[in-house]
C-alpha cells in the first residue's frame, strides 16, 4: 500500500505569528553571513595559504595524503573538496528534511557544527594547513546545507505575494551583518599592535568571532522557527529516509518532463560557479598577485557590500524596462569584462582594486536576485518547494568546478593572473547557454502566465 503524506501548515500562517516566524528566519541570514564574508572571502584564503606554504617543502609543495599540491593552490583545492562533498549530501539532506518535515533539528545541527569548525580555527597557526583544510571542509558543508534548510523554510512562512519581500529583508540582514563585522575585524586587524596582539593572532580572533557570532545568532531562528510534521497515514510503515529517496526521484524525473526549465538551470550552474569562485578567491588573487594587505582587502569587502543591494536595485530596474533575461545576460558581460580587467590590475595598486570590488558588487547582487525571480516563472504550479531544492543544489552545491579549475590553471602555471582570467570561460559559456533558453516558451511550458517582459 502506498504512502499518504501530507504536510501539516503547508500555507503561512495569518498575523502576528507569521510576521514573528519570518522575523525569527531574517536573524540566521544575520547569523551565518558573517561566516560567508569574514571567513571566506577576507581571511581564511590568505591566511590559510600563508600557513600551506610554511609547511611547503622546498619547491613550495604540500603533501596532503601523500599527494603534491602546490601551496597556493592548497585554499582553491580545499573549497572545491567541500563543495563536492556537498553534492554528495545535500539531496539527501533535503528529501529528508521535506518528507519527515524535521527541519529545525537539520538547520540547528548544521549550524552549531559549523560555527565549532569555525571557532576552532582560532587553533590554526604555524603550519597546521591539514588542521585548516579539514576545518573549512566542515564548515563549508555545514554551512551550504543549513542555507539549504534556511531556504526552503520560505515557501512556509511567506505567501506567494510577499515572498519577494521576505526573500529581500533577508539579504539585507546578511550585507548589514558582513559589513558591521568587518568594520570591527579591520579595527582589531589594524590596530593589533596597539591591542598587544601579532598580526597572525588577529586574524585568528576574527576567523574564530565569525564562527561564535554564528552560534549566538542562530538560537533566535531557532526559538522563532517551526516544524511542518508531516501526517503519516498508519497503514504505511515506510522509513522516512525511503520516502524521501523516492520523492528526490520523482523530482528529477518531473525536471526531465520540463526540458528548458532543465536548461535554464544548467545554464545558471556554470555562470554561478564562476560567481561564487570569485567570492572565494579574490582575496587569494589580492594578497599573492597584486600584494595588497589584509586592510585594503577588508575595505575592498565593505564596498561590495554596501554596493550589492544598491546594484540590485538597479538592475531590477533595468528588468523592468528590458526583461530579466536580457538583464541577466548584460550583467554576465559586465562579469566578463571584470574578470578582464582583473587580469590586468597593477600589483600594489589599491585605487585599482577598489574599483575592481565597486564593479563586483554593482553586478553581484543584482545577477543572483534575477536569477531566482527568472526562475520563479519556470516552475510548475504547485512544485515550488522542490523545484527550489533542484535551484539550491546548483546555485550552492555544484560550486566545486571553479575553484578547482581556479587551483588547476595556478598549479600549472605558477601565476594567480593566469588563473583568474581562466573564470571569464564559465561567463561566456553560462552567457551562450542562457541565450538559448527561450524563457517565454519555457514559462508557458511549465503552464504559468507569460509576463510581458521576461
Amino acid at each position: 500500500m502506498g504512502v499518504d503524506i501530507a504536510v501539516e501548515a503547508a500555507e503561512p500562517r495569518d498575523g502576528a505569528d507569521r510576521r514573528r516566524e519570518q522575523r525569527g528566519w531574517y536573524w540566521y541570514d544575520w547569523a551565518n553571513s558573517v561566516y560567508s564574508t569574514t571567513v571566506l572571502t577576507v581571511f581564511l584564503g590568505p591566511y590559510l595559504t600563508s600557513v600551506a606554504k610554511a609547511a611547503a617543502d622546498a619547491e613550495g609543495f604540500v603533501h596532503p595524503l601523500g599527494i603534491p599540491v602546490r601551496a597556493g593552490s592548497f585554499y582553491a583545492y580545499s573549497v572545491s573538496a567541500s563543495l563536492l562533498l556537498s553534492v554528495l549530501v545535500m539531496p539527501l539532506a533535503a528529501a529528508l528534511a521535506d518528507r519527515s518535515g524535521r527541519k529545525k533539528p537539520l538547520l540547528g545541527g548544521c549550524a552549531y557544527v559549523g560555527a565549532a569548525a569555525t571557532t576552532g580555527m582560532f587553533f590554526l597557526d604555524g603550519d597546521r594547513y591539514l588542521l585548516g583544510g579539514a576545518l573549512l571542509i566542515v564548515a563549508n558543508v555545514s554551512f551550504v546545507i543549513s542555507m539549504m534548510v534556511y531556504n526552503s523554510y520560505l515557501p512556509q512562512i511567506a505567501g506567494p505575494e510577499e515572498r519577494d519581500a521576505v526573500s529581500s529583508r533577508g539579504w539585507a540582514f546578511g550585507y548589514v551583518a558582513g559589513a558591521l563585522v568587518l568594520v570591527a575585524d579591520l579595527v582589531l586587524y589594524a590596530g593589533h599592535a596597539s591591542f598587544g596582539l601579532s598580526q597572525e593572532s588577529a586574524i585568528r580572533i576574527c576567523l574564530a568571532s565569525a564562527g561564535l557570532w554564528w552560534a549566538v545568532f542562530t538560537v533566535v531562528p531557532l526559538r522563532r522557527l517551526r516544524d511542518r510534521l508531516p501526517v503519516r497515514s498508519a497503514a504505511s510503515p515506510a522509513p522516512p529516509l525511503g520516502s524521501s529517496l523516492r520523492q528526490l526521484r520523482e523530482t528529477l524525473r518531473d525536471l526531465r518532463r520540463h526540458p528548458l526549465t532543465l536548461s535554464f538551470l544548467l545554464a545558471y550552474l556554470v555562470y554561478n560557479d564562476g560567481v561564487q569562485t570569485v567570492i572565494t578567491q579574490a582575496s587569494v588573487f589580492g594578497s599573492e598577485e597584486l600584494g595588497l594587505d589584509q586592510t585594503t582587502l577588508i575595505v575592498a569587502v565593505l564596498l561590495v557590500q554596501a554596493l550589492a543591494a544598491a546594484g540590485a536595485v538597479l538592475m531590477g530596474r533595468l528588468a523592468r524596462r528590458h526583461g530579466a533575461k536580457r538583464t541577466i545576460l548584460g550583467s554576465l558581460v559586465a562579469w566578463t569584462a571584470v574578470i578582464v580587467a582583473g587580469y590586468f590590475l597593477p600589483a600594489r595598486e589599491p585605487v585599482w582594486f577598489f574599483c575592481l570590488a565597486v564593479a563586483i558588487g554593482l553586478v553581484l547582487g543584482g545577477s543572483q536576485a534575477l536569477s531566482r525571480s527568472l526562475y520563479s516563472h519556470l516552475i510548475p504550479r504547485g512544485k515550488e518547494a522542490e523545484y527550489f531544492a533542484a535551484y539550491e543544489i546548483s546555485d550552492r552545491g555544484v560550486s566545486w568546478l571553479g575553484p578547482l579549475v581556479f587551483g588547476v590553471a595556478y598549479q600549472v602555471t605558477g601565476s594567480y593572473r593566469d588563473a583568474i582570467i581562466s573564470l571569464a570561460a564559465f561567463f561566456l559559456i553560462g552567457f551562450v547557454l542562457l541565450s538559448r533558453v527561450p524563457v517565454r516558451r519555457a514559462a508557458a511550458a511549465a503552464g504559468n502566465r507569460v509576463p510581458d517582459l521576461i
